[in-house]
């Protein structure tokens, strides 16, 4: 396995266990014939929906992740791309303190 391919999946176990500890859900976003949707859906106690796509601080979105974030955004929906350990830690903060 690669080495970034093995840090992002650090970065997005560590999200995922941390949110659900949080009490938010936390799912997979797997959309068949929709390539370049976001990783996450997180739906935040009081029922606040975010996608978030997690990325290693060096990651790039592909041009069909731009597209598919384009389009949620279009539908005014909450789209956040996150880099690295420290963005996580920051949107984890933000919502544990109500901040989001």
């Amino acid at each position: 396995m690669e080495k970034s391919i093995r840090r992002e999946a650090n970065v997005e176990r560590s999200f995922c266990k941390r949110l659900r500890e949080a009490g938010c859900l936390v799912y997979k976003f797997v959309s068949p014939g929709n390539d370049g949707v976001p990783d996450r859906i997180v739906v935040m106690p009081g029922g606040r929906v975010i996608f978030v796509e997690l990325k290693t601080e060096r990651g790039k979105l592909e041009p069909i992740q731009k597209f598919q974030i384009g389009r949620l955004k279009e539908h005014e929906q909450d789209v956040r791309v996150l880099y690295g350990a420290n963005e996580v830690d920051r949107f984890v903060v933000d919502v544990l303190e109500g901040g989001l």
